[in-house]
């Protein structure tokens, strides 16, 4: 064959499998007929419920639809392991985040007291919201905002709450004329240093530099001032800290333990419960707490205070809370950092806690979602379920109910005897 002919095909291959490659990126980015209906009605949505046409016609000029769109699968992440409490706190309290926010924590300190004054707040609880959030103003995330709001929308997991949160991100667009595309946040539309959501920057944001902006972005006093708002409205409390690690009696009663469950300081310190270093409380005797066990009896043990159910409004999790409260009180006290340690027996993985809420829901005795996250309602279900067991009801499955589990009978429930059994397993071997 020529070579001129061999070019000429060539030529003619490489058109039509780049046509061809192009066709189906094409294809793939293309919106299916079911999201072009769910957008227009979006849109009108939008318009009806107060957004500009100009706005909703200018941010949707563009299209956001994505086959798989990354904040979606990271919506669906799951951690092939549970993390313990201890293990999250040491995560997010690190040395590093430690030493370096004492540094920030001392340059900013007239700052930060001037908005703590204004607004009621202690300044080492901006400074740990700062750290945690977005490791003192270095991480905000690269995620376009109304992007990831409109996938996840789109998505059937969280729909209805993240719509919500679109349309407030619109309003942000419309009553502040921001660009839209400078939008910029975290993989669920959180904002700035302070990681606002676009409805809590609608409620509580404000323009502390008074620049006539409202800026959580570039301008720190706004975002830190803004943190304060919000923590104040919700009914923060200057005069007294989140909580505390505390030490238990041996013969406590872990039934008692849980953030639902509410004593007066006098009423634990009659329990046995002092602090940290043995010592009485220095509370007010009269003040409502609760104490929790997240790795049960056998993990470290927190008096909970009104403060620490405020920022479990700011983040739902647990562990956040307790990370937010320890790391403040790095900042209070200018102690040196230190690894918080666990009892490595107290660890279980997720299949683990799966195991138990799939073992609860079988039984009908309580209905748990099977996420093999030890939340609030496990942990409760958990208690009961010990204590039918006739273990310490500590709300923590560890390896003697997991045991305990293994061996149940419907006939004659946990009354089976583990140890007995066994003895008798190794007599006949």
């Amino acid at each position: 064959m020529h070579m001129s002919k061999r070019l000429l095909l060539l030529a003619v291959f490489f058109m039509f499998g780049t046509s061809a490659c192009t066709a189906s990126l094409i294809d793939e980015n293309q919106p299916p007929k079911e999201y072009v209906v769910w957008l227009k009605d979006l849109k009108k949505d939008m318009i009806k419920r107060g957004i500009s046409k100009s706005t909703v016609k200018k941010v949707f000029a563009q299209n956001y639809y994505h086959p798989q769109p990354e904040a979606v699968k990271i919506d669906r992440k799951q951690l092939e392991f549970a993390l313990t409490s201890t293990d999250y706190i040491n995560r997010i309290v690190s040395k590093k985040r430690v030493e370096i926010g004492q540094k920030h924590y001392k340059e900013l300190k007239p700052l930060l007291s001037e908005i703590g004054q204004k607004y009621d707040v202690q300044p080492e609880y901006l400074m740990a919201f700062w750290g945690a959030e977005t490791s003192y103003g270095t991480i905000f995330g690269n995620f376009s905002t109304i992007e990831v709001l409109v996938n996840l929308s789109y998505d059937k997991r969280r729909s209805q709450f993240f719509r919500e949160q679109l349309y407030q991100a619109l309003k942000i667009v419309d009553t502040y004329n921001i660009d839209h595309t400078k939008m910029i946040g975290s993989w669920a539309g959180a904002m700035g240093h302070f990681q606002f959501m676009p409805s809590t920057f609608n409620a509580y944001a404000v323009d502390y530099n008074g620049d006539g902006e409202i800026d959580i972005w570039h301008s720190f006093e706004d975002a830190a001032a803004s943190a304060a708002n919000y923590l104040a409205q919700m009914g923060w409390d200057k005069n007294t800290p989140w909580g505390m690690r505390v030490t238990l009696p041996w013969n406590f009663d872990f039934s008692q333990t849980g953030r639902s469950q509410s004593k007066t300081i006098a009423e634990w310190q009659k329990l046995g419960v002092k602090d940290i270093n043995k010592k009485a409380l220095k509370l007010p005797k009269n003040m409502k707490a609760s104490v929790i066990v997240p790795e049960g009896r056998k993990g470290n043990a927190y008096l909970l205070l009104p403060n620490f159910f405020l920022i479990m409004k700011w983040n739902r999790s647990e562990n956040y809370a307790l990370a937010i409260g320890t790391l403040a009180d790095y900042f209070r006290t200018g102690k040196s950092w230190k690894k918080l340690k666990e009892d490595s027996s107290v660890r279980l993985k997720t299949d683990d806690i799966i195991k138990v809420q799939s073992f609860i829901n079988r039984l009908g005795w309580f209905s748990l979602e099977e996420d093999g996250q030890l939340g609030n309602k496990t942990r409760n279900a958990v208690k009961e379920v010990q204590k039918k067991a006739k273990l310490p009801a500590d709300g923590y499955p560890d390896r003697r109910l997991l045991q305990k589990i293994n061996d149940y009978n419907r006939k004659i429930g946990f009354e089976a005897d583990i140890k007995s059994k066994t003895d008798s397993q190794k007599l006949h071997k």
